[in-house]
């Protein structure tokens, strides 16, 4: 059974290379290795308690595959500490920066946002974030759209019911693997009725595209992933980026790692992941279920589950 030791000492101010930050962990000799002295079988997870910057500054440059992160929206939730807009674009531009150099040259990355709201006045924040991205060069490749189904309820503008993923590669030297994600036909025995190609089927044997709009639930009170984590990624919205932009075995890492679903969907899938978190009580959290998944353990939704529509009279 896999140890609960996932916990990642604070590492001094030394500059340490990647590799001897790695050699640095525990390595767990149980039947289940979620911590290695390097990045070289299936199933390996590092999970360091603290600031992801500081985790950052230990990871070699061009070293990381793929970076999925839903940062604090700095809206004043209870993990949150409620910054300034400028000194939260400020510290934002910090931790894309970082993420940029240790991401190799056809890896990805992922940045989920929602809004800032601030006396009335709803700012998007992937639009503010944008430039940062722009400024080193990186592709937009797409701005998906998350449209859940439930969340608050405004009274004075429209309830919001969406938020945006950026993805961006570093060149345009990229991996995509579309074939990973498609999704159901609504009509898969759908032909050409005329033609060269009369009677041949007329789309992908394999699925249509998922498009840039993901109908995805939110993680609330009934949901099967449901942890204490107010703002919990689904399992299924990260499975998707990860299984169309990465290989078995390769790296991805999670800033802010929250209540350990980017983990879980990493695990699940065979990918390698390292992540940060610097909230003890969504560290253990995250703990649980990486042992849990670990152990075969795996509480998720489906990733393309039809969302549920009550049958209308």
């Amino acid at each position: 059974m896999a140890q609960e030791a996932i916990r990642v000492p604070e590492i001094q101010e030394k500059n340490y290379s990647f590799s001897e930050f790695v050699n640095k962990l525990p390595c767990q000799k149980q039947e289940h290795n979620i911590l290695k002295n390097s990045f070289d079988l299936n199933n390996q997870a590092i999970l360091f308690e603290g600031d992801c910057m500081k985790l950052l500054k230990q990871i070699s440059d061009n070293s990381i595959n793929l970076i999925i992160t839903s940062p604090p929206y700095n809206i004043g939730k209870e993990y949150e500490k409620k910054l300034d807009i400028n000194k939260y674009y400020n510290w934002q531009k910090e931790v894309i920066n970082e993420c940029y150099r240790v991401l190799k040259d056809d890896g990805h990355i992922c940045w989920q946002v929602g809004n800032y709201v601030e006396n009335g006045e709803v700012i998007p924040l992937d639009i503010l974030l944008y430039p940062i991205f722009s400024e080193l060069k990186m592709k937009m490749r797409n701005r998906v759209i998350w449209h859940f189904g439930h969340g608050l309820h405004a009274s004075k503008r429209f309830s919001g019911r969406h938020e945006t993923i950026m993805w961006f590669s570093k060149t345009d030297n990229y991996y995509f693997d579309l074939d990973a994600v498609r999704i159901p036909q609504k009509y898969p025995n759908k032909k050409y009725f005329k033609g060269n190609k009369k009677g041949e089927l007329s789309c992908n044997p394999k699925g249509k595209n998922p498009s840039d709009v993901w109908d995805i639930p939110n993680v609330k009170s009934n949901h099967i992933e449901k942890t204490e984590h107010p703002c919990q990624f689904p399992v299924g919205l990260v499975e998707r980026l990860i299984l169309s932009m990465t290989k078995k075995n390769d790296i991805v890492l999670y800033p802010f790692v929250g209540s350990g679903s980017s983990f879980v969907a990493s695990l699940k899938n065979s990918r390698k992941c390292i992540g940060a978190e610097i909230d003890k009580k969504y560290v253990n959290i995250s703990r649980k279920r990486i042992k849990e998944t670990l152990n075969g353990i795996i509480r998720v939704r489906e990733m393309n589950k039809p969302v549920y529509e009550p049958e209308t009279v």
